[in-house]
């Protein structure tokens, strides 16, 4: 249930120019982030039981890490398709694909999506199902979209204060912006934290086998002065514009040193910064 006053459609509009915003940043990750995310793709592969030839959709695909992916496992007789309503992010992953004939990318908003009943064998998502105005049709419609035994596997954020990779820097520059709280279970990055939650959610879509399980993801960085760069270099473009016109700078100081203490509770003995992250693996048979 969304909260009294949202407009989905701004919501849409708001999140297509985000992520257009950001997919130079997405197209090619700090390594710190880069290993972590690869490390859930694996994940993601090794739940979806996925096998060659089978036909796979990739929901909110963005520069196409897990399309990619699936694209060299699955292998020729697949068919992987990533979709993603950020024209840009689309770009970035057509040209990342480069040769591989068995992956496809296209701009399309999964809570729009119409296609046949049973197209896909598999349908995956990393951080992406989060971000949708309607999950319970969503997550009906991707069900619908299953083959029967079909499997979806998906990987959403666990709860902030077990999510430190993501929610640190966040939560410092939203203070600093002065950025309105999100309502609980708002589309967005913390949209769906609540295993227990997430799990009833799928199975009153229809799903049956519903798992959400924790994984730590061992995300670390060599200081709290490179938390504090990789913050930024994160962060998108408008959130830069922002900081710019409250504080004269992107790259304000006090923002950024700011960013930098919150991650000196999770230095380590050798000095570097150890921010193991919370996600929810999910994983719904058909």
């Amino acid at each position: 249930m969304t909260a009294p006053g949202f407009d989905p459609v701004k919501f849409k509009a708001g999140q297509r120019a985000l992520w257009n915003s950001a997919s130079e940043v997405w197209s090619d990750l700090p390594a710190e982030f880069a290993a972590g995310a690869a490390l859930l793709d694996r994940e993601l592969l090794r739940l979806s039981g996925l096998r060659a030839g089978q036909r796979v959709l990739d929901v909110a695909c963005g520069t196409g890490d897990t399309a990619l992916a699936a694209a060299r496992v699955a292998g020729a007789d697949s068919m992987v398709t990533g979709i993603d309503l950020a024209p840009d992010m689309i770009a970035v992953a057509r040209k990342r694909a480069d040769g591989l004939a068995n992956v496809e990318f296209r701009v399309a908003d999964a809570d729009d999506l119409e296609q046949e009943p049973g197209s896909y064998d598999v349908v995956l998502s990393r951080w992406g199902l989060m971000f949708s105005t309607d999950r319970a049709g969503l997550f009906r419609r991707l069900r619908e979209l299953l083959t029967d035994g079909g499997v979806l596997a998906a990987v959403t954020w666990g709860p902030d204060q077990r999510s430190p990779m993501m929610s640190l820097g966040g939560s410092v520059l939203s203070a600093r912006l002065e950025l309105p709280t999100p309502p609980r279970g708002a589309p967005g990055p913390s949209g769906m934290v609540d295993a227990d939650a997430v799990r009833a959610e799928f199975t009153a879509a229809g799903f049956s086998d519903v798992e959400v399980t924790e994984f730590m993801v061992p995300f670390s960085v060599s200081s709290p002065q490179r938390y504090a760069a990789f913050v930024k270099e994160m962060s998108p473009p408008m959130m830069k514009q922002m900081l710019q016109q409250r504080f004269g700078a992107a790259d304000d100081p006090t923002t950024w040193q700011q960013v930098a203490d919150a991650a000196e509770p999770y230095v380590s003995g050798d000095g570097t910064v150890q921010l193991p992250s919370s996600t929810n693996l999910i994983r719904a048979v058909r």
